[in-house]
């Protein structure tokens, strides 16, 4: 894309003096996976796409359903019972057609997480399942990658930057995961559609930050209550 064309699109981020015109090709050369393109997934997906993320993994191996779709906002009506993979990459090629999106439509797992990891420069884990959240911590503290974080439940979400240039990780907050199946998810307790908005926006703006040598705060994890509207800070 030439100059022009890149201020033309990108002048409102280019604009802000922390940005500037290097910052824009800073994520334009970035690589980042994002892991899960559903709640989380899709606002992270939306942002960094339309910030002009160079290069964009999306791992998921899950399909579009009808009740997904309160919350997971890049796919629509026409998609469900596609795969989550196909509908992001379509959701991305038509907003910003740019960008490289490369599907990975397999679960994540001890044998191919750190080849898939290896490729990219930061991983942002929007999964919703404790044995995959700590598989993916662990997978990025081996290979020295930055890790954005973030989770939800009905009102409440969480979000932190693990492993950032030699900082803490989840381990160092939450030293074991719990068993999966005693811990409410959104399938039986549900979630608003809009707290993945707000966590997820939070996941990609760290993130854009990250690309773009700004200063983020580490060893600490914000905590969301939208209920009673109260945002906590917790240092670990």
């Amino acid at each position: 894309m030439q100059s022009k064309d890149i201020f033309k699109r990108y002048s409102r981020q280019i604009f802000i003096d922390e940005i500037g015109l290097e910052g824009q090709r800073k994520i334009m050369a970035a690589r980042v996976l994002v892991i899960g393109a559903g709640g989380l997934g899709s606002p992270v997906i939306q942002y960094l796409a339309a910030a002009g993320v160079g290069t964009l993994g999306l791992a998921d191996f899950d399909y579009v359903e009808l009740h997904n779709l309160n919350r997971q906002i890049i796919h629509n009506e026409n998609g469900v019972g596609m795969l989550k993979i196909k509908s992001a990459q379509t959701f991305v090629k038509n907003l910003n057609h740019q960008i490289k999106v490369i599907g990975i439509e397999e679960k994540i797992t001890a044998d191919n997480a750190s080849e898939i990891f290896s490729q990219y420069d930061i991983v942002v884990d929007g999964s919703d399942n404790f044995s995959t959240r700590y598989l993916v911590n662990d997978t990025c503290v081996t290979l020295k990658k930055t890790l954005v974080y973030g989770s939800i439940l009905g009102f409440s979400g969480q979000m932190a930057v693990f492993n950032h240039q030699g900082s803490k990780n989840l381990r160092d907050l939450f030293p074991e995961p719990p068993v999966d199946e005693e811990v409410p998810d959104c399938d039986s307790l549900g979630v608003l559609g809009a707290l993945p908005g707000i966590i997820g926006s939070m996941m990609a703006l760290q993130t854009l930050k990250i690309i773009t040598d700004l200063p983020v705060t580490l060893d600490q994890l914000t905590l969301v209550d939208t209920l009673d509207w109260r945002f906590q800070t917790i240092d670990f």
